[in-house]
């Protein structure tokens, strides 16, 4: 009963910190399927499944769909087409992110008895920490429409190697972490640049999270069904 408690409250701050900021529920026609726009688009949507570190599909996820403002999506084709010249695809693992997917991560980190999906993606972090640690949060960047998890793939889909798993729980996932080998931080350097030099923005803690620098809706967060 405590932790019910605890979570409606959280639940209530949450949605009022937005105010005005959470906008409506319909795909706005500002937003794309960047299956549509980026050449060779990989889309493994993990929250739409099972394979995440919550261990079932997401709240909001209705389809495995890559959905990006259009500005990002037309970013995100530049990019692709550069990286094509190395025979290389975008893989993407998440991109826009429905505000209540943002909650269910926020119940799902204080039920400390759910842990399925620990061995694989949180193996060394005690659950209790995930929010100190930044881990979790009670809002994503994602929800704007213009922030992209994603990695870089062989144009047969084999993922190159970049030292850790998408949205694995570990210092070794950060960007520059050195405890990776040296093809590894290439391989991360390779992607990190590729997306620079395109308008994106690196997250130096997790090496897969980039957002468009100039994004179209920076301080809007949207909770409209991936579908």
């Amino acid at each position: 009963m405590p932790v019910r408690i605890e979570v409606l409250k959280l639940s209530i701050a949450f949605l009022a910190a937005f105010g005005t900021q959470v906008a409506a529920q319909q795909r706005p026609t500002a937003f794309v399927d960047a299956s549509t726009i980026v050449p060779g688009l990989v889309a493994d949507i993990r929250y739409a499944g099972s394979h995440n570190f919550v261990g079932r599909p997401i709240d909001g996820y209705e389809a495995p769909r890559c959905l990006l403002t259009q500005a990002a999506a037309n970013a995100l084709a530049d990019v692709a087409r550069d990286l094509s010249a190395r025979g290389l695809v975008i893989k993407v693992f998440d991109c826009y992110r429905p505000m209540r997917a943002v909650m269910n991560f926020v119940r799902w980190a204080h039920d400390l008895n759910d842990t399925a999906a620990k061995a694989e993606f949180y193996p060394d972090v005690d659950k209790r920490t995930l929010f100190r640690d930044g881990y979790i949060a009670s809002r994503s960047g994602h929800s704007r429409g213009s922030t992209m998890d994603l990695t870089l793939a062989t144009a047969d889909g084999h993922e190159l190697d970049m030292g850790t798993p998408f949205d694995f729980f570990s210092p070794k996932s950060w960007t520059a972490a050195a405890s990776v080998g040296p093809e590894q931080h290439a391989n991360r350097m390779l992607l990190a640049t590729a997306m620079r030099r395109r308008g994106f923005r690196g997250y130096d803690k997790e090496w897969w999270h980039f957002t468009l620098r100039d994004e179209p809706f920076p301080a809007t967060y949207f909770d409209f069904p991936v579908r």
